[in-house]
């Protein structure tokens, strides 16, 4: 077995390395102890499709750790896994609130009463029931959002890349 990730044999790039990774090598995860051999089949999403024979490789394994059924998502978001975030509490006094809801705001200077470390955030959104999604692009979800009629907030849209509407 080759250690090296053959990315040239890629259509993307692929996800960053897990600890323990391994060398690379495909695999097929079942929960059948009795299989030996592996005959294309077509796809249940698509029984239309041409048959194939399925294998994921070592970097992609752990999105298969799961039972065959069991829905999941997984995402290799680095910043996301390694961000270590400070809350800091404020008094609530000096504040009132803006005309935006949920902030607040004070026209003087304010000391922290407290600090709380906040890590391992896509756990802590699990954790909370909060829904994340990964996505090419936020602008097409964030269209239907504005045009709805759902409350809704926005933070730093300037980061998500190049507005469709906006393109040179």
């Amino acid at each position: 077995m080759d250690t090296d990730y053959p990315e040239h044999l890629l259509a993307r790039e692929p996800a960053p390395p897990y600890d323990g990774e391994g060398v690379f090598a495909l695999w097929h995860f079942s929960e059948d102890p009795s299989l030996g051999r592996f005959r294309p089949r077509a796809s249940a999403a698509d029984p239309e499709a041409r048959p194939f024979v399925w294998a994921v490789d070592t970097r992609h394994a752990p999105m298969f750790w799961f039972p065959r059924d069991c829905p999941r998502g997984c995402i290799w978001l680095a910043r996301m896994q390694e961000c270590c975030l400070y809350a800091y509490q404020l008094p609530a006094g000096p504040f009132r609130p803006h005309e935006v809801g949920g902030y607040w705001v004070a026209g003087e200077p304010v000391d922290a009463v407290g600090q709380v470390v906040i890590d391992d955030l896509a756990g802590r959104h699990a954790r909370a029931g909060i829904e994340l999604r990964i996505t090419p692009s936020i602008w097409p979800f964030w269209r239907r959002v504005a045009s709805s009629t759902v409350a809704f907030s926005g933070s730093r849209l300037r980061n998500s890349g190049p507005h469709p509407d906006r393109l040179p």
